[in-house]
């Protein structure tokens, strides 16, 4: 059993029309207010609407068009308004790349320099706003933990910052029924999303009962709610379900006692996106497979047998290397069986930029030395050219 330390400081308020309470939560952190959202479903579906007559009372402040793969510009124009209009609180009202940016903007709003300066050194964000996230697609997990992931296109560069105790959202509202109206394809990337956050916890040279069962049963959740939310958009329960297990995705929750994970399949998938900018959950579902295939040997084999037995019911009397291959097969039949691309060349990827991919990774990247198995560039290589 590995050491570890756990705090989670965001209120998650779960269900159904909890958004009503929005005014309440608000007047803890003050007046104004920066409104924070994407590309425009919110007005479509009324949410901004509903956000704005609950806020008839606040001085609200808007910054719209924040890209799917979140650009360090959006959180340069979001810094702005906050520190020319003395903003109190951050509500960002989307999904994780809205929530993310809006992160970025909480810590550079505290920060005298260019927040991409925050990003290549984490330990420089100390003074942040307060956030307050509405939730409208199931996958990142950033709604309740302390990291954001932003892109710089000037150097091709997708990074994650961190901020324990410090970038967590302080309250979540996650309704459901918001995510009715995300399409199939949004629904599966996201899907995919969650998954991945698990495996990377789950599959680590040590575990333990409690943790293991946990992301078993995250696994297992995607799997059976995943292919009805996608038949059945305005499926209540099947949208709980993933939208519950997206928020325990990524908070740490998953790793306790277990070795540290190096997140290898998002460390390469995000230099994916940083050269491309394709979708986060495409990129996952089509480097993970390949990732297990290489992790998966003789010392490895037991870790992915078991995963096999336990979420897909594999027989566990049937021999270890066997049922790995199988669970690994399985993943990626079901990634494609919701509508995933099961290969780069299908988005449009060359192998062009490989090399700088995998340089990028041993740069900027996490240590990559509790991985497990060895990660170094002739294996980032092979996974990624794999994955063609």
């Amino acid at each position: 059993m590995h050491n570890f330390d756990l705090l989670v400081p965001c209120h998650l308020m779960f269900g159904k029309d909890r958004i009503n309470e929005l005014p309440k939560v608000m007047s803890q952190f003050g007046k104004k207010v920066l409104l924070t959202y994407g590309g425009g479903s919110i007005k479509r579906t009324g949410l901004y609407d509903k956000v704005k007559e609950l806020l008839k009372d606040y001085e609200v402040f808007e910054l719209s068009g924040i890209e799917p793969n979140p650009k360090i510009s959006s959180v340069r124009a979001g810094v702005k308004i906050c520190k020319e209009q003395n903003i109190d609180v951050i509500l960002a009202v989307g999904g994780g790349s809205v929530i993310d940016c809006s992160k970025n903007i909480s810590a550079g709003w505290g920060y005298d320099g260019d927040p991409w300066e925050l990003v290549l050194d984490c330990s420089k964000v100390s003074k942040t706003l307060p956030i307050v996230t509405v939730l409208t697609l199931s996958a990142t997990g950033s709604e309740f933990d302390n990291s954001a992931v932003i892109s710089n296109p000037e150097t091709n560069e997708k990074m994650p910052l961190f901020g324990f105790g410090t970038l967590d959202p302080k309250v979540s509202i996650c309704d459901p029924t918001y995510t009715f109206t995300v399409p199939a394809n949004q629904t599966a990337a996201g899907a995919a999303d969650i998954m991945s956050h698990t495996f990377e916890s789950y599959l680590v040279k040590d575990g333990n009962e409690l943790s293991d069962s946990m992301c078993e049963g995250m696994l297992r959740t995607v799997i059976k709610y995943a292919p009805i939310a996608i038949k059945e958009p305005d499926n209540y329960e099947a949208r709980a379900q993933l939208m519950m297990v997206s928020s325990f995705g990524c908070n740490g929750l998953l790793a306790i006692g277990r070795t540290p994970s190096p997140w290898v399949c998002h460390g390469i998938e995000h230099e994916i996106s940083a050269f491309t900018d394709i979708t986060h959950g495409y990129g996952l579902a089509i480097i993970t497979p390949h990732w297990m295939r290489y992790s998966l040997n003789e010392d490895t084999k037991e870790r992915f047998a078991q995963y096999g037995v336990r979420v897909f019911g594999l027989d566990k009397n049937a021999p270890a290397m066997e049922n790995a291959k199988k669970a690994i097969d399985l993943t990626a039949d079901f990634f494609k069986s919701i509508g995933l691309p099961s290969t780069l060349s299908e988005l449009g990827v060359t192998s062009e930029h490989f090399e700088e991919m995998a340089d990028h990774v041993l740069a900027n990247w996490m240590p990559l030395d509790t991985a497990i198995v060895k990660i170094d560039k002739a294996a980032i290589l092979e996974i990624l050219n794999n994955s063609l």
